[in-house]
């Protein structure tokens, strides 16, 4: 057994994952942590990482690299996705990541979009393999620049990462409180022409089992259980009616900045984003029922964070 550190720095957020993961692929938690840094705040639109949101995301990493290292890890893998794909300064993040995980001589590694949805499937799919659930599995990650489609059985099959994300949506089209129609119909636009990509290349037909994972997914189950607060242990391997899954969605982009802030599991990160991430996974949803005729969708809070982790597993 190996004790390793797996970072997750996504559009939204920064996620640590410090885990004890077995050669045959066990994986025990130690912690699990999440800052919203908004690494990705304005890149799609100056093809930039704004200073402050660089300052942000590279103290989170000193505050990783250090539990990291009283943790007593072995390894640490640092995931970089979208945002940093996308910045023209991007070498300055790597410098400043470089630095925080000197003692584990981490380099950022940013992902290709396939290979971030391979990460994703490992980390979702260990449950529901061990548990019996009809696959093929359709898996879908929903991170604030891209969304990644994957679709497989024991091992990916085909996979696809598209730029729809919940900020790059939200700061492309959604600026009113709440979002007006005339906002909401072009961001379906951009996201129904994304999606119907998706399900061209990888095949939504035959898909027995729908997972979502990241916290747009999580925060719209979370919504539709009604929690009183953020409860991961509710919420992963939640299985909704689509009907209801469809329902909170549509109740999430309907609402104001303020009645969002209000809902007791809601993470102040997410308030102004979580409107374009439920019109993703709504759409998402929408398009798997008429192509594969699933009834119900399932959420993990396991995801390309377990899979970073046990990527790093001494081999037997």
């Amino acid at each position: 057994m190996t004790r390793v550190g797996a970072v997750d720095c996504g559009t939204n957020s920064i996620r640590l994952l410090i885990a004890d993961v077995t050669a045959d692929g066990a994986l025990s938690p130690v912690t699990r942590q999440m800052e919203i840094v908004r690494l990705g705040q304005g890149v799609d639109a100056t093809g930039r990482i704004a200073p402050e949101s660089m300052v942000r995301t590279l103290a989170a990493a000193e505050r990783y690299a250090a539990e990291c290292t009283g943790a007593g890890c072995a390894s640490v893998r640092f995931v970089a996705t979208s945002a940093s794909r996308d910045a023209e300064n991007a070498a300055e993040f790597t410098a400043g990541i470089e630095r925080a995980f000197a003692a584990f001589g981490t380099t950022p590694e940013v992902v290709t979009g396939d290979e971030e949805a391979s990460l994703s499937f490992a980390g979702a799919t260990g449950d529901l393999r061990s548990g019996g659930v009809a696959a093929p599995y359709l898996v879908v990650d929903i991170g604030g620049g891209s969304t990644e489609f994957v679709r497989g059985t024991d091992a990916v099959e085909a996979a696809l990462s598209v730029d729809i994300g919940c900020v790059r949506m939200t700061e492309r089209h959604l600026h009113s409180d709440p979002p007006t129609e005339e906002e909401v119909w072009p961001a379906l636009g951009d996201i129904a022409v994304a999606t119907g990509r998706a399900a061209e290349a990888v095949d939504f037909s035959g898909v027995a089992t729908l997972v979502g994972l990241a916290g747009s997914v999580t925060t719209v189950t979370a919504h539709a259980l009604g929690l009183d607060s953020y409860r991961p242990e509710r919420i992963h391997g939640a299985q909704l009616p689509v009907d209801e899954a469809i329902a909170a969605c549509s109740d999430l982009v309907r609402m104001t900045r303020a009645e969002r802030a209000a809902l007791p599991f809601m993470h102040e990160g997410r308030v102004d984003v979580i409107g374009a991430g439920a019109l993703v996974w709504r759409t998402v949803i929408q398009q798997v029922q008429r192509d594969a005729g699933i009834t119900t969708v399932r959420a993990s809070e396991h995801d390309i964070l377990d899979g970073i982790a046990l990527s790093q597993a001494s081999p037997a």
